[in-house]
């Protein structure tokens, strides 16, 4: 069995570059005992991938690294559940929005008129420059 299981998920990914934006206003241990982690390594372990994140600790680490905690349990899911399972989650829960993705979908609506536009291959062009792709 591997050491870091889960080393390769984009949680781990996540944490290790949302840590390194805050270190300049807070410390890791800092988010760590924000978060509730009574031993201040297990950020280490969920940054490295040797341990994944508990469901139950998902709000106040969303909390500490001030990041949606929509996002950051649609993360810590992905690294517990196979893809069949994440698409049943989804088939019956929805597609996790995040607080972000609501703002873009008013303002796609207030620029739309609210007239429930089609996605053309302009539009879809237009939208994939602005993110480079």
């Amino acid at each position: 069995m591997p050491t870091k299981p889960y080393a390769d998920s984009r949680l781990t990914r996540f944490l290790g570059k949302r840590i390194l934006e805050l270190r300049s206003i807070k410390s890791q241990a800092q988010v760590a005992a924000e978060a509730g982690f009574l031993n201040p390594s297990m950020l280490s372990m969920l940054k490295n991938g040797s341990a994944p994140l508990p469901i139950d600790r998902v709000p106040a680490l969303a909390t500490a690294l001030d990041v949606d905690p929509r996002y950051l349990l649609q993360l810590a899911l992905e690294q517990r559940l196979d893809a069949t399972a994440m698409r049943t989650l989804e088939d019956i829960l929805g597609t996790i929005v995040t607080r972000n993705e609501i703002v873009w979908l008013n303002e796609l609506r207030d620029a739309s008129g609210h007239t429930n536009p089609t996605l053309t291959a302009r539009a879809r062009s237009t939208l994939r420059s602005i993110f480079g792709k």
